[in-house]
Protein backbone atom coordinates (compact mmCIF):
# COMPACT_ATOMS: atom_id res chain seq x y z
CA UNK A 1 0.00 0.00 0.00
CA UNK A 2 1.51 2.78 -0.83
CA UNK A 3 -0.24 6.74 -0.32
CA UNK A 4 0.38 9.68 -2.07
CA UNK A 5 2.07 12.98 -0.56
CA UNK A 6 -0.86 14.52 -2.93
CA UNK A 7 -4.18 13.54 -1.14
CA UNK A 8 -4.44 16.10 1.36
CA UNK A 9 -7.53 15.08 2.84
CA UNK A 10 -6.12 11.81 3.44
CA UNK A 11 -5.57 11.28 6.88
CA UNK A 12 -3.11 8.60 5.80
CA UNK A 13 -0.57 10.71 3.94
CA UNK A 14 2.91 10.11 2.98
CA UNK A 15 5.83 11.04 1.06
CA UNK A 16 4.79 9.67 -2.78
CA UNK A 17 4.89 12.51 -5.30
CA UNK A 18 2.84 12.28 -8.53
CA UNK A 19 4.17 11.48 -11.77
CA UNK A 20 4.43 14.55 -14.46
CA UNK A 21 2.03 14.69 -17.29
CA UNK A 22 4.98 13.36 -19.58
CA UNK A 23 5.29 10.63 -18.14
CA UNK A 24 1.66 9.50 -17.92
CA UNK A 25 1.39 10.07 -21.58
CA UNK A 26 4.79 8.11 -22.29
CA UNK A 27 2.96 5.20 -20.47
CA UNK A 28 -0.28 5.72 -22.31
CA UNK A 29 2.19 5.47 -25.77
CA UNK A 30 3.98 2.44 -24.28
CA UNK A 31 0.52 0.40 -22.85
CA UNK A 32 -1.03 1.43 -26.79
CA UNK A 33 2.19 -0.33 -28.57
CA UNK A 34 2.06 -3.34 -26.68
CA UNK A 35 -2.15 -3.25 -26.50
CA UNK A 36 -1.82 -3.37 -30.21
CA UNK A 37 0.04 -5.97 -30.01
CA UNK A 38 -1.71 -8.38 -28.17
CA UNK A 39 -4.76 -7.36 -29.84
CA UNK A 40 -2.74 -8.35 -33.27
CA UNK A 41 -1.64 -11.87 -31.69
CA UNK A 42 -5.92 -12.29 -30.33
CA UNK A 43 -6.83 -11.60 -33.46
CA UNK A 44 -4.36 -13.61 -35.88
CA UNK A 45 -4.64 -16.91 -33.38
CA UNK A 46 -8.32 -16.56 -31.82
CA UNK A 47 -10.56 -14.98 -34.38
CA UNK A 48 -9.27 -15.64 -37.77
CA UNK A 49 -8.94 -19.59 -37.22
CA UNK A 50 -12.90 -19.63 -36.78
CA UNK A 51 -13.35 -18.02 -39.67
CA UNK A 52 -11.82 -20.04 -41.38
CA UNK A 53 -8.98 -17.79 -42.42
CA UNK A 54 -11.41 -15.06 -44.03
CA UNK A 55 -11.11 -11.23 -43.10
CA UNK A 56 -13.17 -9.42 -41.05
CA UNK A 57 -15.52 -7.56 -42.49
CA UNK A 58 -15.41 -3.52 -41.94
CA UNK A 59 -17.72 -2.48 -39.45
CA UNK A 60 -18.45 -5.91 -37.75
CA UNK A 61 -19.81 -5.13 -34.60
CA UNK A 62 -19.47 -8.32 -33.33
CA UNK A 63 -15.33 -7.75 -34.01
CA UNK A 64 -15.65 -3.91 -32.42
CA UNK A 65 -17.20 -5.59 -29.33
CA UNK A 66 -14.75 -7.55 -28.99
CA UNK A 67 -11.46 -5.15 -29.52
CA UNK A 68 -13.32 -2.78 -27.11
CA UNK A 69 -13.89 -5.89 -24.42
CA UNK A 70 -10.29 -6.76 -24.72
CA UNK A 71 -9.31 -3.16 -24.26
CA UNK A 72 -10.84 -2.50 -21.08
CA UNK A 73 -9.96 -6.03 -19.46
CA UNK A 74 -6.50 -5.40 -20.53
CA UNK A 75 -6.57 -2.03 -18.47
CA UNK A 76 -8.99 -2.81 -15.65
CA UNK A 77 -7.41 -6.41 -14.79
CA UNK A 78 -3.66 -4.92 -14.91
CA UNK A 79 -4.90 -1.60 -12.39
CA UNK A 80 -7.27 -4.21 -10.30
CA UNK A 81 -4.26 -6.61 -9.46
CA UNK A 82 -1.18 -5.23 -9.82
CA UNK A 83 -1.76 -1.60 -9.77
CA UNK A 84 -0.33 -0.76 -13.04
CA UNK A 85 0.04 -1.61 -16.28
CA UNK A 86 3.57 -2.54 -18.13
CA UNK A 87 4.05 1.05 -19.34
CA UNK A 88 3.03 1.97 -16.29
CA UNK A 89 6.01 0.01 -14.51
CA UNK A 90 8.30 0.73 -17.02
CA UNK A 91 7.49 4.20 -16.20
CA UNK A 92 7.33 3.47 -12.28
CA UNK A 93 3.26 5.11 -12.07
CA UNK A 94 1.12 3.09 -10.09
CA UNK A 95 -3.11 3.85 -9.73
CA UNK A 96 -4.27 3.50 -6.20
CA UNK A 97 -7.32 4.45 -4.13
CA UNK A 98 -6.71 7.69 -2.50
CA UNK A 99 -5.95 5.00 1.04
CA UNK A 100 -3.19 3.53 -0.89
CA UNK A 101 -5.15 0.17 -1.70
CA UNK A 102 -5.80 -1.84 -5.00
CA UNK A 103 -8.60 -0.03 -6.79
CA UNK A 104 -11.81 -2.18 -7.28
CA UNK A 105 -13.20 -3.23 -10.86
CA UNK A 106 -15.97 -0.49 -10.40
CA UNK A 107 -13.22 2.11 -10.09
CA UNK A 108 -11.08 0.98 -12.80
CA UNK A 109 -14.37 0.67 -15.35
CA UNK A 110 -15.30 4.43 -14.40
CA UNK A 111 -11.12 5.03 -15.13
CA UNK A 112 -11.48 3.55 -17.86
CA UNK A 113 -14.66 5.59 -19.45
CA UNK A 114 -14.06 8.76 -18.05
CA UNK A 115 -10.54 8.53 -19.25
CA UNK A 116 -12.27 7.58 -23.31
CA UNK A 117 -14.29 10.64 -22.38
CA UNK A 118 -11.02 12.88 -21.36
CA UNK A 119 -9.51 11.77 -24.91
CA UNK A 120 -12.31 12.25 -27.30
CA UNK A 121 -12.70 16.04 -25.49
CA UNK A 122 -8.64 16.80 -27.15
CA UNK A 123 -7.38 15.21 -23.96
CA UNK A 124 -8.89 18.07 -21.44
CA UNK A 125 -9.41 15.38 -18.43
CA UNK A 126 -5.88 14.81 -18.75
CA UNK A 127 -4.50 18.59 -18.88
CA UNK A 128 -6.78 18.87 -16.03
CA UNK A 129 -4.17 17.59 -13.61
CA UNK A 130 -1.52 20.21 -14.60
CA UNK A 131 -3.86 22.57 -12.53
CA UNK A 132 -5.46 20.55 -9.94
CA UNK A 133 -4.16 21.19 -6.59
CA UNK A 134 -3.73 17.25 -6.18
CA UNK A 135 -2.13 16.38 -9.98
CA UNK A 136 -5.24 14.24 -10.55
CA UNK A 137 -7.13 13.94 -14.15
CA UNK A 138 -10.28 14.07 -14.16
CA UNK A 139 -10.81 10.48 -14.23
CA UNK A 140 -8.94 9.77 -10.97
CA UNK A 141 -10.61 12.54 -9.15
CA UNK A 142 -14.41 10.97 -10.32
CA UNK A 143 -13.43 7.51 -10.12
CA UNK A 144 -11.23 8.44 -6.20
CA UNK A 145 -8.50 6.92 -7.39
CA UNK A 146 -4.99 8.59 -7.88
CA UNK A 147 -1.30 8.14 -9.52
CA UNK A 148 1.74 8.01 -7.11
CA UNK A 149 5.34 8.09 -8.69
CA UNK A 150 7.27 4.82 -7.37
CA UNK A 151 10.71 5.44 -5.70
CA UNK A 152 13.62 4.15 -8.43
CA UNK A 153 14.56 0.55 -6.91
CA UNK A 154 17.78 0.41 -5.21
CA UNK A 155 20.25 -0.94 -6.58
CA UNK A 156 22.16 -3.91 -4.61
CA UNK A 157 25.86 -3.45 -3.54
CA UNK A 158 28.46 -4.50 -5.99
CA UNK A 159 31.09 -5.62 -2.67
Amino acid sequence: MIKSKNSSNNPLESLMPTPSLLRRFCAITYDSVLLVFMLFILTTFIILPFRQGEGIEAGNILYQVYLISATIIFFSAFWIYRGQTIGMWVWRIRVQQLDGSNITWLQALSRFGLSLISWLLLGIGFWWALFDKESRAWHDRFSKTQLVLLPKPSKPDAS
